[in-house]
Order: structure tokens, then C-alpha cells, then sequence
């Protein structure tokens, strides 16, 4: 980034000296606060894995101890044996594993990646740069980049961290001229469970449905770690209006800060909403009650759309950061060129091609039901050929086939967990159904051949698999890459 590393100036770098810290998973995130530990000079370190692959590379790490272990309740003894004072989890580490509970059961605390880079975020000139959080189901991705994007158009060099791009514990112990003076910060469930002392200066859980029950055990323990999101916020918790799970997080957090609704329908005092295509801020700075600043349009959206309309959730996206970007000072005009200015990352809504007049859309990122919905729900009825599934993860999709069924041309089904889809698309027994042999070497190769002949001129192929990835792919972006291969090698 340009900027001097920190070190004895990092923010509490002093409460760390002669602690021992355990990293348990070695991966960008784990790997991440190894380096920035290790560059204290003053911590005692171990390093942990199920993997023993994932210990090497770490020889300018200076450690105590290492190991590894496939089996987690062996691994967690052996991380204890070590005597800890701090154990780092990955987020791959389950909230339900043997991990988990060992560590909480011996009374030594469990930090993310995330609480260690709060608590090593440097100050520059006195002053530690703000942090503007994103949690939800969905689009987080989204609203962090779009929020990054407002706060470099206004000057202060934004920069989008946590569970998207560098590690956060990397990116925030940076000083001089050239660092970002206010980070948005994407947290995951995963991360938000083990965060105990953020402090951001605003936050907002976009949106709350049912995903990674397995990592967290219930669905309560999973809306409990987003609502952690809310707790010690300094200036305003933004919250979409009518999400009533997302209100009650923001009534059951500490007061102190202001709240700040996002809806798309016209804004009262303290909102931020649509008044026809223009949005109006009545949130910030505005003079008298009824006045209100105009922040952008939905015209400066129109590049953000996949198909003939725009999708409402890039609407609710654009609308919370730029709730989030004005509680730091952001202008109005800085929130509508950073909107302009911003651009999607991969396999989220993303057009590959279109091919016979068909558009092929990559949303590989969609891997829960919710998110599929979303995206379905900006197109034209009876247009969309969809190629969904993959690891299902226990989630069954009767209700999402019910909502989307009028969207539909056909479906093509993926993936190795075919059975819920099965009995879902029973139910719509008029949309016609391709189902890929899991077992094919060619599996998405065969996927987009078959919607191709399903679909008609003007009709949309989407992938939107609301499912996990890891069955067949190593990511949900080597499915995407997958996907774009295989349309980019259809004739035209």
C-alpha cells in the first residue's frame, strides 16, 4: 500500500508482549497474523494445523512450538498442552468442533483474525483510522467494495478488508502518507464470533437467512454472531427497514449510536431511501426535517445490471454503503462517483458472453438459496434457464423453487446432493429439468450444452447454484471459471 509498517506503534501492541498465541489453521488468515505477530518481536508463538503440508513456508516465523493433527480433539489437546494465553482460530475452525469447545472449557480467550487487527491497528498522528463494518447472508462483497470505492472518491483512501481481499490484520498496522485513513471492513459469522473489542465507527447487517447451521450448530448461535456486529459501534448502526430480524439485532444492541434505516421506498427523518429513481439522504447533515440531499441516482447503478433491469439488492448494497460512507464525512458527490466508479468483483452477477442472443451470467457466489433468489428476481418471467446445485450442506429448496418457478424456462441440476432438487422441482413439474451425471468429467461442460438448448433468443442462462462449491470445484470461483470456459467455448 505504500505506507511504513508499525510496530511499536500499533495500537495495544504493548498488552501482547510475553503472551504466548496459539494460531490454530494456517491458511492467508492464519499465515497473516503469524506475520504480523512475529513482527512484534515480543510474542511467543506456536503454529497449528490438521495438515502437515500447511506447516512449511515458516521458517522466518519465530516459534515455540508447531504440530498438526487430522483429528480435532487430538489437535486441540495439543494446542493446550502449549499453555496459551490467546488461541486464533481460522475461520474454517467450526464454532461446533472440538476446538472450540476445549479452549472456551480451559477459560483461554478465542480471538479472529480480525479482533488481533484491532488491536494492532496503527495510529497515525494520534488517531486510528476508522473502521466501517458489513455483515449479512448476503452481498457483503458488494457493499464493502462499493463502500471502499465512495471513501477513495471522497479522498480518504479507502481500502475494503477482512473477509475479502488482504488479510485485515495486515492492512491496518500500515502508517504514513499513503494509508488508507478509513478501512470498510466485510466480517463473516465466523469472524464476528471470536471479535470481542471492535469499536467501528458505523455497521450494518444487511440481511440475516439460514447458512452455516453446521459451523455454528443452530440458527440462533449464527444470528447471534451477526448481531455481534452492532455491539460497541461508535457513531450509526445502519439496518434495512422492514428486515425485522435485522431491527431486533440493532434494539438489542448497546446504546450510543444513532440508527440509520436504508429502504427503497421514500426515506422518513434518519433514513436513506428512494423518492422515484433518485436517492435522497434525510440521515445526515440535512437542514430542516423535510429537507433532504440528494446522494445519487439509479442511473449511476445502471452498469451494475445483469440483465434488462436492475436487481433490487444491488439497490439495498449501494444504499448501505452510502449510509455507511457519509457517517465518516463522505460528500454526496463522493457517494455517486464511487457508486459510478465501482466495479463488481468475479462471479457475482457477472455476463460472460452472450451467445445466440442469450445471455450466460455468472453468479457462482451465490451459494445459498437466498442469494439465488435475489438474483432470479430481476428477471423477466419465463427467461431464466438455471443451473444450480453442489454441496447442499442439509438445506432443502422447495420454497426457493416456489418463489422463483415463474422466473423459469428450465432448470439444470448439478453437484452431488440432487435428491433435494429432485423433490423441489417435483413440485413445479411444468419447468423441464436436466440433471447432470455427478459422477461426468466434463460436469459444467455438459450443464451449459444443455441449457443452451433450453433457452431462446432474449432468454437469461444463470448460474446461480445456491449451493457450496466444494463437491465438485475447489472454490466458487473455480466453478465461475468453469462456467466462463465452457460458454466461451460454444460457437456462436
Amino acid at each position: 500500500m505504500g505506507g511504513e509498517a508499525v510496530s511499536g506503534a500499533a495500537q495495544g501492541a504493548h498488552e501482547l508482549e510475553g503472551r504466548r498465541i496459539a494460531v490454530v489453521g494456517l491458511g492467508k488468515s492464519g499465515r497473516g497474523c503469524l506475520a504480523a505477530l512475529a513482527g512484534l518481536g515480543r510474542v511467543r508463538l506456536s503454529a497449528w494445523d490438521a495438515a502437515e503440508d500447511a506447516l512449511g513456508g515458516l521458517d522466518a516465523v519465530p516459534l515455540d512450538a508447531a504440530g498438526h493433527s487430522e483429528d480435532p480433539a487430538d489437535l486441540a489437546s495439543r494446542v493446550l498442552a502449549w499453555k496459551p494465553d490467546v488461541v486464533i482460530p481460522a475461520p474454517a475452525v467450526p464454532e461446533t468442533g472440538a476446538l472450540f469447545a476445549a479452549v472456551e472449557g480451559a477459560g483461554v480467550p478465542l480471538w479472529s483474525e480480525i479482533e488481533l487487527a484491532w488491536r494492532l491497528r496503527a495510529v497515525d498522528g494520534g488517531e486510528a483510522a476508522p473502521w466501517l463494518c458489513v455483515t449479512g447472508t448476503n452481498g457483503k462483497t458488494t457493499t464493502t467494495g462499493m463502500t471502499a470505492s465512495i471513501l477513495r472518491a471522497a479522498g480518504l483512501g479507502g481500502l475494503a478488508v477482512g473477509n475479502i481481499g488482504a488479510p485485515a490484520v495486515q492492512a491496518v498496522t500500515q502508517t504514513g502518507p499513503h494509508a488508507p485513513r478509513a478501512f470498510a471492513v466485510e466480517l463473516s459469522s465466523f469472524q464476528l464470533r471470536t471479535t470481542h473489542t471492535v469499536s467501528p465507527l458505523a455497521s450494518v447487517c444487511l440481511n440475516v437467512a439460514d447458512d452455516h447451521l453446521e459451523w455454528h450448530g443452530s440458527r440462533e448461535a449464527y444470528w447471534a454472531a451477526k448481531a455481534r456486529v452492532y455491539d460497541r459501534v461508535r457513531s450509526a448502526r445502519v439496518y434495512p427497514v422492514g428486515d425485522r430480524q435485522v431491527a431486533r439485532m440493532v434494539e438489542g444492541a448497546p446504546a450510543g449510536a444513532r440508527t440509520v434505516g436504508v429502504t427503497l421506498g421514500p426515506p422518513s427523518a434518519g433514513q436513506i431511501g428512494l423518492v422515484g429513481d433518485v436517492v435522497a439522504d434525510r440521515a445526515y447533515g440535512a437542514g430542516r426535517p423535510d429537507e433532504a440531499a440528494e446522494l445519487f441516482t439509479l442511473q449511476d447503478l445502471a452498469h451494475l445490471a445483469a440483465g434488462p433491469g436492475l436487481p433490487a439488492h444491488v439497490v439495498w448494497d449501494a444504499l448501505a454503503a452510502a449510509a455507511l460512507a457519509r457517517a465518516a464525512g463522505a460528500p454526496p458527490e463522493s457517494v455517486r462517483r464511487g457508486l459510478r466508479d465501482f466495479a463488481p468483483g468475479r462471479h457475482r452477477i457477472e455476463t460472460v458472453a452472450r451467445v445466440g442472443g442469450v445471455a450466460y451470467v455468472d453468479d457462482s457466489k451465490a451459494t445459498n438459496a437466498h442469494a439465488a433468489r435475489a438474483c432470479l428476481a430481476s428477471l423477466e418471467e419465463g427467461t431464466a434457464v438455471w443451473i444450480v446445485g453442489g454441496l447442499a450442506k442439509g438445506a432443502r429448496f422447495d420454497g426457493l423453487v416456489e418463489d422463483v418457478a415463474g422466473k423459469l424456462r428450465g432448470v439444470v441440476v448439478i453437484g452431488v446432493d440432487q435428491e433435494p432438487w429432485r423433490s423441489a422441482l417435483a413440485r413445479a413439474a411444468d419447468v423441464p429439468a436436466v440433471y447432470v451425471d455427478p459422477r461426468s468429467g466434463s460436469v459444467m461442460a455438459e450443464a451449459v450444452a444443455a441449457a443452451r438448448r433450453m433457452a431462446e433468443p432474449g432468454d437469461t442462462v444463470l448460474l446461480a447454484p445456491a449451493c457450496a462449491s466444494m463437491d465438485q470445484f475447489a472454490s466458487y470461483a473455480e466453478r465461475g471459471e468453469a462456467f466462463a470456459a465452457a460458454v466461451r467455448s460454444l460457437d456462436g
